[in-house]
């Protein structure tokens, strides 16, 4: 029997979403993208708690790259991270012409670093990115953290955002370094680790109510 997704290989698994037999190579590029696959799939079940070896070898590429941004945070710092990187990997989606690279973030993360201890030494002063993307990523870090403060009010959210960005500043360097020469400039090796493993910010992420001490922050899609 020709299998009904591709009409040219022989059908060798039962689709439960289509009722069919299908082929192996369509079952395993069209599950979930062009097939409705129920949960009860035998095959889904398989791919979801055995994913292929060059996925697995991604994952744990991914996690060591993330490694140096949580180095030395508190929970609440790791938690306030994971949201800030919640920006970044919307903001790493742009066209080409503006697109975020790792140097815009270590650029934004540093700068609105710089202006939180500024502050906490008692002296208003903004710290600006160079570039264009930075600058906008800038804003929406600090939309970021400004929702923090309203959703759980308390001291230290200055403090633990300025770890955090510090953090996420240095995993973009470290990462960034590893291309070495010309191409560290260009690198978005961060920016896409980010996309792949934090989804995009969304306001829900921080829970409402009030909090002492700004505990309580919740990592996007836990």
């Amino acid at each position: 029997m020709t299998c009904p997704a591709c009409g040219q290989r022989k059908g060798r698994r039962a689709c439960p979403a289509l009722g069919e037999q299908i082929c192996t190579v369509c079952c395993g590029t069209k599950r979930l993208v062009e097939i409705r696959c129920p949960d009860t799939c035998g095959y889904l079940s398989t791919a979801r708690h055995h994913p292929p070896a060059v996925v697995q070898r991604q994952y744990n590429r991914d996690i060591d790259a993330l490694q140096p941004t949580m180095r030395g945070l508190t929970e609440t710092q790791q938690h306030m991270a994971f949201l800030l990187l919640g920006v970044v990997s919307r903001h790493g989606s742009g066209e080409t012409l503006d697109r975020l690279l790792d140097a815009d973030v270590a650029d934004a993360a540093g700068a609105l670093a710089g202006t939180y201890e500024t502050a906490a030494r008692g002296v208003i002063y903004e710290h600006r990115a160079s570039t264009l993307p930075a600058q906008r990523l800038v804003a929406a870090l600090r939309e970021v953290v400004d929702e923090v403060g309203r959703r759980l009010p308390g001291r230290g959210l200055e403090r633990d955002a300025s770890a955090a960005l510090r953090g996420i500043e240095r995993g973009a360097r470290e990462v960034q370094a590893r291309a070495g020469g010309e191409a560290a400039g260009v690198a978005r090796t961060y920016v896409e680790v980010v996309r792949r493993m934090v989804p995009p910010y969304e306001p829900a992420a921080v829970p409402p109510g009030p909090s002492d001490a700004g505990s309580g922050l919740i990592l996007p899609g836990a």
